[in-house]
């Protein structure tokens, strides 16, 4: 009963956000962390209590029941979502006392706290394939929460393709009941061998469905273009879509259909093992190509986004243990390290109104704190050692080098020139923050400090040591990582 209140805790307290009604933003602000630290307590008494056994929400048929689980990447979604949300609504108050309808905000984002572990927990494949259409819905507020018409084009572009994706991930869901022994997790696959005799080159079209149809929120290509459009939002949901919720749920439900539904055996190299992996390495390419030509701040980060999601979409196409753990090291780094890039790009945003990357020369005069915690961050995500970066790019590389596969070159040679174009877009931020004087429009601020408040300091300083930990201290987690994958952990 615990994973159900888990479950409804930050559901019903966002939901009753909109009854309570705070008149003071201080009162709303101590209730929804209460809300959410409450829920993230819940969530790892539940991690370190789990068992294997299953937990039935409802059954809509006997074959089709709802149902939670508490394994070992679920833990690893799960951990990472309830270390994050507590520090990103933090981050929120500071960041939405510059915008309007505060509770409206908070309600809905608190509430996709919820359909976010329920993901994570979600125990077969029609599990997750409900609770990911939830998210989508949940989210969408978010999303267009400004209610200008850029927010409502992006929020129209985010429903077409997240329903065009679910629509594709639904013909596999009914293909794995149908030629499935089950639609329970289980690694290795839940394929019947002599239901999919004579039907294996179907089998195959309905996976590569399903990874481009999940990976749409994972924004592979060709399902990427709503995931830069949905920089318009407010920087707590860009931070939530591009780094925590929504985008890590889809490489998740990638990483669930890959080895827990179809699984690896199956798959291992036939043609759409080829498709997916070009798909994914051709994705890579493209978002660090756009990223260093965009002069958007958010935008080019929303374009960095899509290129590392695709490292981990490529570390699961490998189809290899060591694929399935670079794919999960760089979900949680990347999580913690891209949050912290958009929380940058909110602060600049909220103290100066500055959006474009010409227009950030000299911060590091004018917000040294934020400057220096973007260099920090931009340091990490090219992979330089000892910060977290080098952990899961490392853990990639490796994975793909000892694939066997031809295409196992390709990955690498897309994952260095990615390398590469990281360090371009993200450095000719950071360096002129630094060595380049003020523009002119900005002179008359100079000696003043224009960095952010605690509750959005807090935050940053937070993530900051997260980056530092775990470069120097990854082993713990890599070996969790690599018991998930061996299939040691339940």
């Amino acid at each position: 009963m615990l994973i159900f209140l888990t479950l409804l805790l930050p559901l019903l307290g966002g939901a009753m956000l909109s009854v309570l009604r705070f008149s003071r933003a201080r009162a709303r602000a101590v209730y929804v962390e209460g809300v959410v630290l409450l829920t993230s307590v819940l969530v790892w008494a539940v991690l370190l209590s789990r068992t294997n056994a299953d937990v039935i929400l409802c059954r809509l048929t006997d074959d089709l029941p709802i149902t939670f689980r508490v394994d070992g990447m679920g833990c690893v979604f799960a951990g990472l979502v309830s270390l994050l949300w507590p520090i990103a609504t933090l981050y929120g108050f500071e960041y939405m006392k510059h915008e309007e309808r505060e509770n409206t905000f908070f309600t809905w984002y608190t509430m996709s706290y919820a359909a976010a572990l329920a993901i994570a927990f979600a125990g077969n494949l029609f599990t997750l394939y409900v609770f990911y259409e939830c998210l989508t819905l949940i989210t969408l507020p978010l999303v267009i929460h400004k209610k200008d018409t850029l927010s409502i084009r992006a929020g129209r572009r985010y429903l077409t393709y997240s329903i065009s994706g679910a629509a594709m991930a639904f013909i596999a869901l009914v293909c794995i009941i149908w030629f499935g022994s089950t639609t329970d997790f289980r690694l290795g696959g839940v394929l019947d061998a002599a239901k999919i005799a004579g039907h294996e080159d179907l089998l195959l079209l309905v996976f590569l469905l399903a990874f481009v149809g999940f990976g749409a929120k994972a924004a592979v290509f060709p399902m990427h273009a709503w995931l830069p459009a949905a920089s318009v939002a407010p920087t707590p949901v860009t931070a939530l879509l591009h780094a925590v919720a929504v985008v890590n749920a889809g490489a998740f439900a990638v990483l669930r259909v890959i080895y827990y539904s179809f699984g690896r055996s199956f798959l291992y190299g036939t043609w759409a093992q080829t498709a997916a992996l070009l798909l994914a390495c051709l994705t890579i390419l493209l978002g660090s190509a756009m990223a260093v030509r965009e002069q958007h701040f958010k935008r080019r980060l929303a374009w960095s986004t899509i290129s590392n999601l695709s490292y981990m979409l490529m570390g699961a196409a490998l189809m290899t243990e060591g694929g399935m753990v670079g794919s999960l090291t760089h979900m949680v780094i990347h999580g913690v390290i891209k949050i912290t890039l958009f929380f940058c790009a909110g602060a600049v945003l909220v103290r100066t109104g500055k959006e474009y990357v010409q227009d950030l020369r000299g911060f590091g005069r004018l917000m040294p704190f934020t400057s220096g915690v973007f260099l920090l961050g931009s340091i990490s995500l090219v992979g330089t050692p000892p910060l977290a970066g080098f952990v899961s790019k490392w853990n990639l590389l490796t994975a793909a080098a000892d694939t066997g596969l031809g295409l196992g070159v390709v990955a690498v040679v897309a994952l260095i020139i990615s390398a590469v174009l990281t360090a371009v877009y993200l450095f000719t931020v950071a360096a002129p923050m630094f060595f380049r004087p003020l523009n002119t429009d900005l002179s008359h601020l100079d000696g003043f400090n224009r960095d952010p408040g605690w509750m959005m300091k807090l935050p940053l300083l937070l993530l900051c040591a997260a980056m530092i930990a775990l470069g120097l201290w990854s082993q713990p987690l890599v070996t969790f990582l690599r018991q998930v994958a061996a299939g040691l952990t339940f």
